[in-house]
Order: C-alpha cells, then structure tokens, then sequence
C-alpha cells in the first residue's frame, strides 16, 4: 500500500467501488429505514394503516431505487455523484443535500442537531458526505483500507 495519494488517484479508487448496484443498495438501505421509523411513528399516532394506499408505490421506489422529484433519493445521488469526481457546482446545493441526509437520519424528533454514530462514516454513504463536507483528502485512510481489500 502506498501513501502517494492524489484527488486523481482517490477518485479512480470510488468510481471503481461505487458501481451502480453499490449505490442502489445503499438507496434500497435507506428506504428501509426511513420506510421503518415512518410506520413506527404512524402506530405512535394510532393510524398504523396511513402508508396502505401508498404500499405499491413503495415498493416500486424500493425495487427501483428511484423516487421522482427532489427527494433523499436525489440527494443520495448528488453526493455519490461527487464522491466519484463530479464538480460540485453550488456549495449551497451540497450543503442542502447533507443537511436533509442528516435530518432524516440522523436528527431524532424534537432535536434539532444529528446525532449521527461513528459508524456511518465507514458506509459508502458516509463516506460519500465525508467527501462533501471535507474534501476528498479526508478519506485517503478509508480508501487506503478499501484499495488493500481491492488488490
């Protein structure tokens, strides 16, 4: 393993990890949770059945990985996008796109800042808002750990 790391070399190593399916999983991931804790909430308000009209659209944007419009689908994928090379374009774009990542995982309710575990920086998506917050730079140690598991 080598420590000569270069933003070229760093993002030839994420455009080979973040393969479509890579992404796609994660997005599935996600779903299921947000999926998870929007049931949990609607018991807590005694109206468990709220989503059942809404239950074969669901599980198109689960299969799919796809949701129309401006949603945490899209901002899953405008972070990934960046976590393979895309220049970002509007720092205010970015910063929208980690805050509704953060709010909808990681910001419990009645709270208004993340608690967001350790963990979730060593996830592609973690790493992909790693990325987005600090640079490319800040995950040289993470990608020196994913090149010796590629070689």
């Amino acid at each position: 393993m080598s420590s000569n790391w270069t933003p070229e070399r760093a993002y030839a190593i994420l455009q080979e990890v973040f393969t479509d399916k890579l992404m796609q999983d994660e997005k599935r991931k996600v779903f299921q949770k947000l999926k998870n804790q929007l049931t949990q909430f609607l018991q807590y308000l005694a109206v468990d059945d709220a989503l059942l009209p809404y239950e074969k659209r669901m599980k198109f944007y689960k299969d799919f990985a796809f949701m129309p419009g401006d949603t945490i689908f899209w901002s899953m994928q405008y972070l990934f996008n960046l976590a393979r090379g895309e220049k970002e374009g509007d720092r205010s774009e970015t910063e929208k796109h980690l805050q509704r990542i953060y709010r909808a995982l990681f910001t419990p309710a009645g709270l208004r800042t993340p608690t967001i575990p350790e963990s979730f920086w060593e996830t592609p998506l973690g790493i992909a808002c790693l990325i987005a917050e600090k640079g490319i730079e800040a995950v040289y140690p993470i990608l020196a750990e994913v090149e010796e598991g590629i070689e």
